[in-house]
Parts: structure tokens; sequence; C-alpha cells
């Protein structure tokens, strides 16, 4: 017998828990129950909600995010370092090519090319002419003209 009164007790404590917890006015069992119900049913929705902001955040973000391109002048050349979160195919040869029409020989080259893009370059100069903003200019050109081509 006090095994069964316990387990009411217990049972009531944990509907008064959720009659609070969910902001609940029922006073019965299946009206605090049904009140349980549409307030999960409320958070499910609100989770959703936030969910969706997220992926839309997260989008626009990937979009408006633009690669990070530094030229740092060496004695005899370059060093470039390209990072960016959007990878599209044909971007190492893109800029490569551009490395090209600028006369820039690849003396050393680290690339990743798996989720992001990331490369570190040595190269070596051809023309007296070259200044580290002209070369910039030319990655983010090659970098723009492949993020196109796949559009």
């Amino acid at each position: 017998m006090a095994s069964r009164e316990h387990k009411r007790a217990a049972l009531n404590e944990k509907l008064q828990q959720l009659r609070a917890a969910t902001n609940s006015n029922a006073l019965n069992k299946a009206s605090i129950i049904v009140d349980a119900s549409r307030y999960i049913n409320e958070l499910k929705q609100k989770v959703e909600r936030l969910n969706q902001d997220i992926g839309t955040s997260q989008s626009s973000k990937a979009q408006n995010s633009l690669p990070a391109v530094t030229v740092e002048t060496l004695e005899r050349g370059f060093l470039i370092n390209v990072f960016s979160e959007k990878n599209c195919p044909g971007l190492l040869v893109s800029i490569l090519e551009a490395f090209e029409e600028l006369g820039l020989e690849v003396l050393d080259a680290r690339v990743s090319c798996s989720d992001i893009f990331q490369l570190q370059a040595v190269g070596g100069e051809n023309r007296d002419s070259l200044d580290a903003q002209v070369v910039k200019q030319a990655v983010l050109e090659a970098i723009k003209n492949c993020n196109e081509e796949q559009e």
C-alpha cells in the first residue's frame, strides 16, 4: 500500500513540475498533458525557425565572404597567400594563369583544395615594374572569374 501511495505522490509531483515548466494553469492530469504537448510543439516550431535563420545567415555569409589575399614583396619576387572559404573547380588553374600573365614564375607552392582553398606560393619576378598590389588584384580577379564561371 505504501508503495502505491509513494508512486502516486511521485506522479503528482512530476505533473506539478510539468505544469510549472509549461506555464500551464490546468488542474487535472489530462489538461496538464495537453498543455505540455502544445508547449512542446511551440518549442519545435521555434527551433525550426531558428535553424532556418541560421541557415540563411550562413549562406549569406558564405556568399559575402571575400577571399583573403595577401602579397608580400620579397627580395626577388613575392610571397602570395590566398585563403577562400569557397572552393570552385579550376581555381588553382585560374590563379596560376594569372601568375603566368604577370610573368611570375612559381618557385615554391603549397596548396589545399579540399572544402576550402588555401595557397601559399613564392613567385619569382621576371619584370621590374610589378608591385604587390598588381599581383593581389590579378589574383582577386582570377578568383572572381572562376566564381562567375561556376554560377
